[in-house]
């Protein structure tokens, strides 16, 4: 039988959010670890799927790839000990994501599905622009693709530059793309959804067509001169 997201999982994580404190959290330690099972399950699922078109995460498991729930508030304003979600990435490059790959991201009323690179470093950005500037074509159709459009609309803007980058004229024909520094793709999906029985297959119908995303990022980033 196919694994759900539990109403319950939400309902944990938006009243954690509401009582995000290590006392309230360890007096509900219980209702966390049934939620984290939960979510793990689903995760394991998930990767079985994924896997049957992209045979690299096959060998993960959830706990390869779910990141802690504890917060790092050590160069953060944020003092809150604990995110409000439960967030997995799933890539061949494991959940680091230094390669392109996928994201899962549960959270109330703020649940979506990303896939691409976000935040490249330096040297792995320009790896990326130069291959949009070699073959803008390839790069264009991908990202304008029917169903990509149905689904995401656009890439992310997220920190897109304003005027052209380092070494590219402003009249470059890919220049819009050349600006972003993030090449994601985020699809979001309401509690409604994110509970019923069709979420996994709704969640992999995404990710597929991210997949020609990923691939030519990965390509980008796997190039030697």
């Amino acid at each position: 039988m196919a694994v759900t997201i539990s109403p319950d999982t939400i309902k944990f994580l938006a009243d954690l959010d509401k009582n995000n404190n290590r006392e309230w959290f360890l007096a509900n330690k219980k209702r966390y670890e049934t939620a984290k099972k939960n979510y793990a399950d689903f995760i394991d699922e998930l990767i079985a799927k994924i896997a049957k078109f992209e045979p690299g995460v096959a060998n993960f498991t959830a706990k390869d790839c779910m990141f802690r729930i504890n917060r790092d508030v050590r160069f953060s304003a944020n003092k809150s000990p604990y995110k409000n979600n439960f967030g997995a990435g799933i890539s061949k490059g494991g959940k680091k994501m230094n390669t392109a790959g996928f994201y899962i991201h549960l959270q109330p009323n703020n649940s979506f599905v990303a896939g691409g690179l976000w935040m490249p470093e330096g040297d792995n950005l320009k790896k990326i622009r130069d291959a949009i500037d070699y073959d803008f074509e390839k790069f264009d159709k991908i990202v304008t693709s029917k169903e990509a459009k149905k689904l995401f609309g656009a890439l992310s803007d997220e920190a897109k530059l304003k005027t052209a980058p380092k070494g590219y004229p402003k009249d470059h024909p890919a220049i819009e793309y050349l600006k972003h520094k993030s090449y994601v793709f985020y699809g979001q999906m309401d509690d409604k959804e994110v509970t019923s029985p069709g979420y996994a297959d709704a969640v992999v119908a995404k990710l597929k067509a991210i997949k020609p995303l990923c691939d030519f990022l990965n390509e980008a980033l796997e190039y030697k001169e």
